[in-house]
């Protein structure tokens, strides 16, 4: 099922090599239809979302946009303990977000030149959540509560209905808790399209948010531009670094926690200890037995699963950080020590008690994060995705007046004349 090499310079990196082709280059076709999507959705709005709808889905939904009312009736029949545990999860990312608020400055000079920056929310984010089998409610309370507490003025959400035509209750609920405003029953690319040009009936939006198949991602990334995004999030990835201390029981469980996503997810342990990868490779095979998605998880560990036997805990950091792994799992003997070292990686989970689904679902942190290695470069959502800065200027005449030579020659060195004339003429 899962592979064991051992770190030798040249089998680790093929497998790496291996693992980032599972993305792989653009689709062409997808691309094609996308963009055939999009331009129709552009000149067409709600007659082209509607067709695509009856073509893709087979019927209208029940209604395009949901009735509040319908909102409300679905958070007052929830299941009493299902509600309590999204508003603990809520609550424990609300707490984390809010210690993510940015301020805008003011810097008075002695000469009177006043700069500084203003920090506030988008008007209006769209919000796109999965249907059917593969709705999450946990996405509607990651990306509306930062959005919410950066001050954005309007969340709108588009996410397919069921087959009936119906909302996915479920998200109805978590979207009812988490106060966004309107939601349309409408998925795929042409959903994305709607938030991106706005139509009769959908507003435009400023940034959309949220994961969605291969469709979706395209349409997101052919879009950014006329509409920011959050990213383009490839399959599911977890490492983990164990030691001879970790549980094997733990570390196959959380391995398979990745697995059960996606046949593209990546699930990788590097361990120092060769006893510790057997005995995960055994705990692997017992537990997978008794789980739902037994097949997509064997395939995923098959494919893109492997335990990689490491010389020592520096080797497995270097490992880690070149990897860079949305989800990075330390089961090592003093966890803490690692927090300046892993450098790559969208969220690190320290100790064994840390297991990946804290933060997928109650922790605090966010769960949208950067996956194919984009950890180099990308962060997690958070509150700053949903705002924007501006900057402002004001000079005193004389404040100018000591500053003007300096300007004008850095205009004449760049052959910018009328950069050059906009201050000289006010000292004529």
């Amino acid at each position: 099922m899962i592979n064991k090499i051992y770190a030798n310079g040249k089998d680790e990196i093929e497998f790496l090599e291996k693992m980032k082709k599972r993305s792989g280059e653009t689709d062409k076709k997808v691309t094609a239809v996308v963009n055939e999507i999009i331009e129709n959705v552009k000149e067409n709005g709600d007659k082209a979302v509607n067709d695509y709808t009856l073509k893709f889905d087979g019927s209208l939904p029940q209604y395009y946009e949901v009735p509040q009312d319908v909102i409300n009736d679905a958070l007052e029949e929830a299941d009493e303990d299902f509600v309590n545990a999204l508003l603990n999860s809520m609550e424990n990312v609300a707490d984390f977000h809010n210690r993510q608020r940015e301020h805008g400055f003011m810097n008075a000079k002695d000469n009177g030149v006043m700069l500084g920056q203003r920090v506030r929310g988008l008007e209006r984010v769209g919000l796109y959540v999965p249907g059917g089998t593969a709705a999450y409610p946990s996405s509607v309370i990651m990306n509306a509560i930062p959005a919410k507490i950066a001050g954005v003025k309007e969340i709108i959400m588009v996410t397919p209905p069921l087959k009936d035509g119906t909302p996915n209750r479920d998200i109805l609920v978590a979207a009812a808790i988490c106060g966004v405003d309107r939601v349309f029953l409408t998925g795929g690319a042409q959903a994305i399209a709607a938030l991106a040009y706005g139509t009769e009936s959908i507003p435009k939006v400023d940034k959309i948010v949220g994961p969605g198949n291969i469709y979706v991602a395209t349409a997101k990334k052919l879009l950014y531009g006329q509409v920011d995004i959050d990213m383009i999030a490839g399959p599911s990835e977890i490492l983990v670094m164990a030691d001879e201390t970790a549980d094997p029981k733990f570390v196959a469980a959380d391995l398979m926690s990745q697995a059960e996503h996606d046949r593209l997810a990546s699930s990788i342990l590097l361990t120092t200890s060769d006893e510790l990868a057997d005995k995960t490779i055994a705990e692997i095979e017992r537990q997978v037995q008794y789980l739902s998605r037994k097949e997509i998880i064997e395939k995923s560990l098959s494919d893109y699963g492997m335990i990689i036997v490491c010389d020592c805990p520096h080797c497995a950091v270097e490992l880690a950080n070149a990897i860079a792994p949305e989800h990075l799992e330390v089961h090592m003997k003093n966890p803490t020590e690692y927090i300046g070292k892993l450098d790559n990686a969208g969220s690190v989970f320290l100790g064994q008690y840390a297991s990946e689904p804290l933060g997928d679902y109650y922790a605090g942190p966010n769960h949208v994060l950067p996956t194919s290695g984009t950890a180099r470069f990308f962060s997690p959502l958070s509150v700053s995705s949903f705002i924007k800065r501006s900057s402002y200027i004001y000079y005193t005449e004389e404040a100018l007046r000591e500053a003007k030579d300096d300007i004008v020659l850095i205009a004449e060195k760049e052959g910018l004349t009328a950069h050059a004339n906009a201050i000289k003429v006010r000292f004529e």
